[in-house]
């Protein structure tokens, strides 16, 4: 494989040499900035510098594709075709959401009209597919939406979302393993909240805690750590019988389905379809993890695309049936908030049938688990290809062939958020991280197909930015003042935003000249389709309680603290590092290349 360029820095001890599980500082810290306190006090000195430089530099595609994977060490295998990518897909988004977090929103937030919620945040969810397959298929590595915000809005903004993502896989699989263990419970005729241990001294919210949770995390653990296409056959046999328990809870439901419990429909009105929408995006969580294996994909250009569209398409049509179905079987004030679907054909009198559906919702959980854990341990692993996180964290495994130190620290974490924390607060807040996320990959996108740089002219990109900040502060003005008139009927306000969004976008497809297309497949409808997945994300954030917001914002001011004296100073030092391998080679290169025409030239005149 030759030389492994090594971020610590080029040509020092131990560059090219890869631990298994080495665990010395040079696995944590060994960019030049951190070798000792009088490096990091000059390297904080230059924190402006750098923090400048890392804003408006972009990673090259190559770069993401070669450089920046081979610091792993080792390869990750390809193993993955189209087929196991719509399982992985099923299996990572078919979980909690539907079958807790349906109770949740039908009994206090939205009522019957609960299936046009599914059907708002499947439409969000299927237009953010749609961005990050593009990206997936035209750079097919572990890192996800973070390796395409590195290579089109540089690494400052790639690491503040890249942090957002991690937030969301943790509460994502904490949020799970919570409801695995209500759903346990009901399994073995025993309340939701029976195996949770009640703390009395600690804070409301954070006061249950769920011993049973972290044991499903640590299999789960042990499971993705060995083999990712182990897991893919697991995921495979799992989301099959999955895919039978709920068919038979949409054909034994709607046998006990009664249509006068779906009046009134809409008992909360607008308002509660789309705040229900923004927290029932959770329920769609998970496809991203998919495209963090498109390195592992055996043909990305055709998988991909099947794959994702394939799983997204199969989710909503399921959660609307299944939504649909559980809203007849009960009044929306008496379905369970916990485990709505077990307790529903109890009340019906089918209270056997409880039973296949509490194992059915485990398997979806334990799925949902397990490829949420493949894909946040490479993601993890590209961040820290790059520095920004420890580089001990982007080691390869010679043998699995798996990412295990990030596996293991990322399931470590989510274990002790699913310990103590509610399902309620955990939802909202990773409703937040993800949408923002996908507004972000949607706004990239804009980016990629109408700027090249040294090939834009400074005309087209002041068009582009000038479309883009319309686009921007539309959607955002759209989505503060539905926030911020619940009790208002107005729609003035409405009758400015929405035409310059239209105008914006309508400018941008019209008037800017696209700089490029993709290669192998590519986003349709492009200014359109990205542009409505902006407004649609950002109009569902405006949806989300205050306090979500508080919690999203302490988390986003801790990542930029850590980026500003961690991680900023590392990646700075990694790309310099690679910066001065790159011309070092082309020199030598080129001084090769000169010295075989001179010889050449002499062998002639002999």
């Amino acid at each position: 494989m030759g030389e492994v360029v090594d971020g610590g820095g080029v040509g020092r001890k131990g560059e090219g040499r890869r631990r298994g599980c080495g665990c010395s500082k040079g696995d944590f810290l060994p960019e030049e900035s951190f070798e000792s306190w009088g490096s990091y006090g000059r390297a904080l000195g230059e924190t402006g510098r750098r923090l400048r430089d890392r804003i408006v530099t972009r990673s090259a595609e190559s770069e993401e594709m070669h450089e920046v994977r081979a610091r792993s060490g080792h390869e990750m295998k390809k193993t993955l075709t189209w087929f196991d990518l719509i399982f992985f897909g099923i299996g990572a988004v078919i979980g909690a959401g539907i079958f807790v977090l349906t109770g949740q929103e039908a009994n206090e937030v939205v009522g019957p009209a609960v299936v046009l919620s599914y059907v708002v945040s499947g439409v969000s969810a299927m237009l953010s597919v749609f961005c990050y397959t593009e990206f997936a298929v035209e750079i097919p590595v572990a890192g996800g939406s973070f390796a395409y915000l590195r290579v089109e809005l540089g690494d400052f903004v790639a690491f503040i979302a890249a942090g957002n993502i991690l937030l969301e896989y943790v509460i994502g699989g904490a949020a799970v393993a919570r409801s695995w263990t209500s759903y346990f419970a009901t399994l073995l005729n025993h309340q939701p909240a029976d195996f949770r241990i009640h703390a009395h001294s600690l804070a409301a919210d954070y006061n249950q805690l769920d011993p049973i949770a972290v044991v499903v995390i640590a299999i789960v653990c042990i499971a993705a750590s060995l083999s990712t296409k182990g897991s893919s056959r697991f995921n495979y046999i799992a989301s099959i019988i999955h895919l039978v328990v709920i068919l038979f809870i949409i054909v034994a439901g709607l046998t006990k389905a009664d249509t006068h419990n779906l009046s009134p429909f809409t008992p909360y009105g607008p308002r509660g379809i789309f705040a229900s929408a923004a927290v029932l995006f959770f329920a769609y969580v998970g496809f991203d993890a998919v495209s963090t294996m498109a390195e592992e994909t055996k043909n990305p250009a055709k998988d991909i695309p099947v794959g994702l569209v394939g799983a997204m398409t199969i989710t909503t049509a399921a959660y609307c049936i299944l939504a649909l179905t559980l809203c007849m079987m009960q009044p929306y004030g008496q379905i369970d908030k916990d485990a709505p679907f077990s307790v529903a054909f109890q009340k019906v009198g089918m209270n056997w049938a409880k039973y296949i559906v509490a194992f059915g919702a485990l398997k979806g959980m334990t799925t949902v688990l397990l490829v949420s854990a493949v894909g946040q341990a490479r993601y993890l692993t590209h961040i820290a290809r790059t520095h920004m996180m420890p580089p001990w964290l982007a080691q390869v495994h010679p043998r699995t062939g798996t990412p295990v130190n990030a596996t293991i620290v990322m399931l470590v974490a989510t274990a002790v958020i699913a310990f103590f924390t509610d399902l309620g607060i955990l939802s909202n807040l990773l409703s937040i991280s993800t949408l923002f996320i996908f507004m972000v990959v949607a706004l990239a996108l804009l980016v990629r197909r109408y700027y090249v740089a040294g090939e834009t002219s400074d005309a087209n990109r002041s068009k582009l930015a000038a479309c883009l900040v319309l686009i921007l502060a539309s959607s955002i003005a759209t989505a503060t003042y539905w926030g911020v008139s619940a009790k208002a009927k107005g729609w003035v306000a409405y009758v400015v935003t929405v035409p310059v969004w239209f105008l914006a976008t309508l400018y941008l497809a019209a008037f800017v000249p696209k700089a490029r297309q993709p290669k192998l497949w590519g986003v349709p409808l492009v200014p359109w389709l990205p542009s409505a997945s902006i407004a649609i994300n950002v109009f569902l954030l405006g949806s989300i309680d205050s306090k979500s917001f508080m919690r999203f914002g302490i988390w986003s001011a801790f990542l930029l603290l850590y980026y500003l004296f961690v991680g900023l100073h590392a990646s700075y030092d990694t790309a310099k590092a690679a910066e001065r391998s790159r011309n070092d080679g082309k020199a030598k290169a080129l001084e090769e290349g000169v010295g075989l025409a001179d010889a050449s030239h002499i062998g002639g005149d002999k």
